[in-house]
């Protein structure tokens, strides 16, 4: 049973100043009482598990206050080791804090700046420090907690560990020390041991490499000691009403109706981002900016910008509404040298425009007109009025003549004090800022009213928390921001995001089902061809694939080879399927190694380079049909409902986007139905018409429906080695 708490004026001026609703307060309040239970250690943390830019710091504020009423007399915030994101969390504790810390109730320190002298007036007051977490942040905390001013570590400390999952707790393999625990993480569990009464409470919105590690580690045959990090209690942090994440980017609809996350994504060709790598004259010379289709999409992109900032400032002015300040953010490369570039080439299209503007050139009122027309279909959607198309070309023409577009580098260099506002966010100095980003851009800063983003960081092996931590599309968005909000990436990594946000989504369910520690099984493809528990930490995300209860796995994308290519492998899958049924009107039951033939020969018929991983589907199939816990008789076995004639067109017409739902809402049923403890496999003989997108002869497209009661499972169709 959870301690009684009471609440006192630090937790009562936050939630007088915030207007915490149930759900938030019902969460700080359940976090404390857990704390009061003093269990919680570097070992075994607390863990308060938000979403991206969902409202975590807002609540550990809340936490820290109420845990000030509750007999905790020291906060220590661990942030990631930037300047700008500690400069962040003091600006904003001071702004949460304001009115105590001019009444002497509470004081806040970075701990590089902590004043000599300090006497027990101020000693004995609820203080703050803010720790960055790198080695001489760490030192300092030591020193000041056991030398300078031991009174401190005898008090009762709660330390917050934010982006916990950075640099924090967990291991590392270096090429001269082999695994060992990070030393960030020894200088804390060491703070811990010293002070005594210390609680910890982790806070982060990517858990991965903290919460799911193994029980046990082999690395080179070798058993290694390894006490993995579990926490003693896990709070979700509440979702707000306004909060917009990965659901709204990356789950769009399958059933054919149009939506407005369906405008969101805007293509961007791999050359573009080889152009805005560095300057090379041979193949992008930036004088030709504005037509050379090197450039085309960040061209619209900034065009989009500048659009649709004019049109929700237009729509300020006529509800006699503040207007907007908006932002825009580019984040391709970590190199400081492509930023300059980049700054430079965007600069050159900024200023092309307005010499056209000037000139009122064709060329000029075509980009704002298609601009208009691109958002106009994410507007009307909403049902919002959009004001005219003169109207708005009177408004970008006045940004372009009064300097309301603004360019910024943002990276380490800069001085945080240029960076920062009031309240800890970027500052936004005109009506439209755009942002070039940097590694301050990873996590943590908070950009306000963000309409555009240009993404194209491409390391070698995409690690699903630093993915997750640059998605600052993020956050609390209004829907009259979001219909004119666009989020241009690559198409491989558009893809390789979804993925992240559906292993995101079934690592968070089952939390909310309370069963963090069985609830997500990690699997893998091992040498011997056969599907074993694995870490998540092996996990490589650009093959991973999400198994939750009744989802759809199918390809997408693909094109069909010509006739004489194909033909002998369907007629093989028609008469395998005739041998088998004469009644495709309902499932029949079909064995798995047949099933896997069959998906082997549809295979067969799709031309190079289509992305239908067909490893995964098979393993799939053969995690999902072994697994039957009602009737053993079903076991190697798969569901399979066939439908021909079938008439489905590569591009959907309403968006010319690629088909992704071939499957009819009654076959979606149909295989949802019988699917309840083994795999459903729809197979739809399409007619494959030329006028359709296809190559003119007939061809299969599989969908492999989960069953209900599928345990979620996230795993690897690549082997992966220790």
């Amino acid at each position: 049973m959870l301690k009684t708490i009471q609440t006192g004026i630090f937790y009562n001026t936050l939630k007088e100043k915030n207007g915490y609703d149930e759900p938030l307060e019902t969460c700080i309040k359940e976090t404390v009482a857990k704390l009061q239970e003093n269990n919680t250690s570097a070992n075994r943390p607390g863990m308060l598990l938000g979403k991206i830019q969902s409202g975590k710091t807002r609540t550990f504020i809340g936490i820290m206050g109420l845990a000030y009423d509750n007999d905790f007399d020291v906060t220590i915030i661990l942030t990631k080791g930037t300047i700008a994101l500690a400069q962040q969390t003091i600006e904003r504790l001071n702004s949460e804090f304001h009115e105590l810390i001019q009444n002497d109730k509470m004081q806040v320190f970075d701990i590089m700046n902590v004043p000599s002298g300090l006497r027990g007036y101020v000693l004995n007051q609820k203080l703050v420090f803010v720790v960055k977490k790198e080695k001489r942040n760490m030192e300092r905390l030591h020193n000041a907690f056991f030398e300078k001013y031991p009174l401190l570590g005898e008090k009762r400390i709660l330390i917050i560990d934010d982006e916990a999952d950075y640099a924090s707790l967990g291991f590392n393999k270096s090429k001269a020390e082999g695994l060992e625990i990070k030393k960030i993480a020894g200088s804390i569990d060491e703070f811990r041991k010293k002070a005594g009464k210390c609680d910890f409470l982790q806070v982060t919105a990517t858990p991965y490499s903290l919460y799911l590690q193994p029980e046990e580690l082999t690395i080179e045959s070798k058993k290694l000691e390894f006490k993995p990090i579990r926490p003693a209690f896990t709070k979700l942090v509440p979702i707000h009403n306004r909060y917009i994440g990965g659901d709204f980017y990356f789950d769009q609809n399958d059933d054919g109706s149009d939506s407005i996350s369906n405008h969101l994504f805007e293509e961007v060709n791999e050359s573009e981002l080889e152009a805005l790598k560095k300057s090379d004259r041979r193949s992008f010379k930036i004088e030709d900016c504005l037509i050379s289709p090197k450039v085309k999409t960040l061209r619209e992109a900034i065009v989009n910008f500048i659009v649709g900032g004019s049109i929700r400032r237009l729509q300020n002015r006529e509800l006699n509404e503040v207007e907007k300040k908006f932002s825009f953010i580019i984040h391709t490369e970590q190199n400081k040298s492509s930023h300059g570039w980049q700054d430079d080439v965007i600069l050159a299209i900024c200023d092309k425009l307005n010499e056209e503007c000037k000139a009122d050139m064709p060329r000029y009122n075509e980009l704002i007109e298609e601009a208009y027309d691109n958002l106009k279909e994410s507007i009307d959607l909403y049902h919002l009025e959009i004001p005219t198309i003169e109207s708005v070309k009177k408004e970008v023409r006045k940004a372009f003549l009064d300097e309301h577009i603004m360019t910024m580098v943002v990276n380490s260099e800069k001085e945080v004090k240029e960076l920062l506002d009031e309240t800890g966010q970027l500052k936004l100095r005109t009506p439209l800022n755009i942002f070039i980003g940097g590694q301050i851009l990873d996590r943590g800063i908070t950009i306000g009213n963000l309409i555009g983003f240009y993404y194209g960081r491409r390391p070698k092996t995409f690690q699903q928390d630093t993915v997750l931590q640059h998605s600052r599309m993020f956050g609390a968005r209004p829907m009259e921001d979001l219909i004119v909000t666009r989020f241009y990436t690559t198409k491989p990594i558009y893809d390789i995001m979804k993925k992240i946000h559906d292993f995101d989504t079934a690592l968070r369910e089952a939390f909310e089902r309370g069963n963090q520690n069985n609830g997500v099984i990690f699997i893998q493809k091992d040498t011997k061809d056969k599907i074993v528990p694995c870490s998540p930490n092996k996990l490589l995300l650009s093959s991973i694939t999400t198994l939750k209860p009744s989802s759809r796995l199918l390809p997408v994308g693909f094109e069909v080879k010509a006739k004489t290519n194909i033909q002998k492998a369907i007629t093989q899958i028609d008469k395998m399927l005739e041998n088998r049924t004469n009644n495709y009107n309902e499932p029949f039951l079909m064995n798995l190694d047949e099933v896997i033939e069959m998906a082997k020969l549809i295979e067969s018929t799709f031309k190079e380079g289509h992305n239908w991983d067909l490893k995964a589907f098979i393993s799939s199939l053969e995690f999902l049909s072994n697994r039957s816990t009602t009737l053993e008789e079903r076991q190697g076995k798969v569901w399979i409902l066939v439908r021909k004639e079938r008439q489905a067109q590569r591009l959907k017409q309403n968006d010319g986007r690629l088909e992704n739902s071939p499957d009819s809402y009654q076959e979606k049923n149909k295989a949802r139905d019988v699917a309840q403890d083994i795999p459903a496999l729809v197979l739809l003989r399409q007619e494959g018409e030329v006028e359709k997108g296809w190559s003119g002869h007939p061809f299969w497209w599989p969908v492999l429906v989960t069953p209900a009661d599928t345990r979620t499972a996230v795993f690897t169709s690549e082997e992966v080695s220790d």
